[in-house]
C-alpha cells in the first residue's frame, strides 16, 4: 500500500498565505520593538563616536537579529494565527467552513504545517545562527575573551591532587598561575598541602599545560612554608586532564546561547564527569530547551487558532489579552526554571519540558471551553 500525501486544496493555500503574512508582520513588529530601545541607540552612539562606520553599524544590528528571531518566531505565530482566525470569525468565514463539514483539525491543518516550518527555523537559529552571529560580532569589536578559573584534579576516590588557579587567560595564554599540590595525607578531614607553585605565565597546549618562570614553596607538616627551587619550565595537567581543564575554562566565560548544540552537549557531559553538579544541571537544562523551545511554536500556533475562534459579537480584546499574558508568563518564568534546575530542586528534564506540558494543558482547556 502506497502512502499518498493529502491533496492541497484552495483552502489550504488561502489559509497558509493569510497566516504566513500575519505572522511575518507580527515577527517584524516584535523585532522592531525589541531592537529599538537599547540596541539601536547604542549602535548609533558608537557609529557617531567613530567607533566604527555605518557599514559596520549595520552589520552589528544584523548580527543581533538571530537572538531576537529566536524569541520572535513563537510570538509571531501566536499573534499571527490569533489575528487571522479572529478576523475570519468576525467575517463568518469560520462559520462557513464548519457548515460545509470541516472539522477543527482540518481547519488548522495548514497552520500546523506552517508552524512546523517555523519550528525548524527556530531550531536552526538557536543551534547555528546565534553562535555564528556572536562570533562575528566579537570579531568586529575586536573582543578577546579572558577568563579566571580554578581547576581541581582529583583521583578516583575524590581526593584532590592539584588545584590550578588561573588569574587571567587569553585564548591559550595563561598569566599568574598558582598550583596547589596536595599531600596524600589527610588530617581531620582536611587535605594537607605539600607544595605551592607560582608561575608568571604559561600556555595551555592540547595535551599538557606548560608553566614558565616558576617559583616553588615547600609546606611542612606543621604548615610552615619555605621557598624552594626556581624552575624555568614546568608541565602540569597532562593528557585528557589538560584538554578538559581548557574546555571548562573556555566555556565558563561564554553564554550558553553562544555555543552550538553539539558543543553544549559535550560541555554538559564534561561537567557531569567532573562532578560539577550545579553547572551540569543548568547546562543540561539549557541544552534540552534547545529542543523544547522550537516545539513551542507549534503549540502557540494552535493556541492562537483556539483564541481566534470567537462569536461575531465577542470582544476581540479578550483573545489578544490572553495571548500576551501567555507570552509574558512563558518568557518571564524561563529564568525561574533555570534556577530550579541549577539548584537541583527539579530535574532538568522537568524544568525544560514544563512549558510544553503547560501549553498542551492550555490547548485542551481552551478546546473544551470553545466547544469545538
Amino acid at each position: 500500500m502506497k502512502f499518498k500525501f493529502p491533496k492541497i486544496t484552495i483552502y489550504d493555500r488561502y489559509m497558509f498565505r493569510q497566516v504566513t503574512l500575519a505572522s511575518l508582520v507580527a515577527i517584524l513588529l516584535f523585532t522592531i520593538v525589541w531592537i529599538a530601545p537599547e540596541t539601536l541607540l547604542n549602535t548609533i552612539k558608537d557609529a557617531l563616536s567613530g567607533a566604527y562606520g555605518i557599514k559596520t553599524a549595520i552589520l552589528m544590528l544584523f548580527y543581533e537579529l538571530p537572538k531576537i528571531l529566536d524569541k520572535a518566531f513563537p510570538v509571531g505565530l501566536l499573534l499571527g494565527t490569533l489575528f487571522t482566525f479572529d478576523k475570519m470569525s468576525k467575517d463568518s468565514e469560520i462559520t462557513i467552513f464548519r457548515a460545509v463539514g470541516m472539522s477543527f483539525g482540518r481547519i488548522i491543518a495548514p497552520v500546523v504545517v506552517l508552524s512546523c516550518i517555523f519550528t525548524l527555523l527556530c531550531f536552526i537559529t538557536g543551534d547555528k545562527g546565534i553562535p555564528l552571529a556572536a562570533q562575528k560580532s566579537r570579531a568586529i569589536e575586536g573582543y578577546v575573551r579572558t577568563a579566571q578559573y580554578i581547576y581541581t584534579q582529583k583521583d578516583e576516590t575524590g581526593h584532590p591532587l592539584i588545584a590550578v588557579v588561573v588569574s587571567k587567560s587569553s585564548e591559550r595564554k595563561l598569566k599568574n598561575v598558582i598550583v596547589l599540590d596536595f599531600s596524600s595525607k589527610v588530617y581531620q578531614d582536611v587535605h594537607q598541602l605539600a607544595n605551592i607553585y607560582s608561575a608568571k605565565s604559561g600556555y595551555a597546549y592540547e595535551d599538557h599545560w606548560e608553566l614558565n618562570n616558576v617559583t616553588s614553596y615547600n609546606i611542612s607538616n606543621e604548615g610552615i612554608y619555605s621557598i624552594g627551587n626556581h624552575l624555568d619550565k614546568m608541565d602540569i595537567l597532562n593528557g585528557i586532564d589538560a584538554h578538559n581543564a581548557y574546555t571548562l575554562m573556555s566555556y565558563s566565560t561564554m553564554k550558553e546561547r553562544d555555543i552550538t548544540n553539539h558543543n553544549l552537549l559535550q560541555y554538559a557531559k564534561l561537567l557531569k564527569k567532573e562532578k560539577l553538579s550545579d553547572e551540569y544541571n543548568y547546562v543540561l537544562n539549557k541544552y534540552l530547551q534547545r529542543y523544547t523551545h522550537p516545539l513551542v511554536c507549534i503549540l502557540l500556533a494552535i493556541l492562537g487558532c483556539l483564541l481566534g475562534f470567537s462569536k461575531p459579537r465577542e470582544q476581540r480584546l479578550i483573545g489578544f489579552t490572553i495571548a500576551i499574558g501567555l507570552i509574558f508568563v512563558y518568557y518571564i518564568t524561563l529564568p525561574f526554571f533555570d534556577l530550579l534546575a541549577e539548584k537541583e530542586i527539579l530535574s532538568p528534564y522537568i524544568t525544560s519540558t514544563f512549558p510544553i506540558i503547560a501549553f498542551t494543558a492550555a490547548i485542551c482547556g481552551f478546546y473544551k471551553s470553545k466547544d469545538l
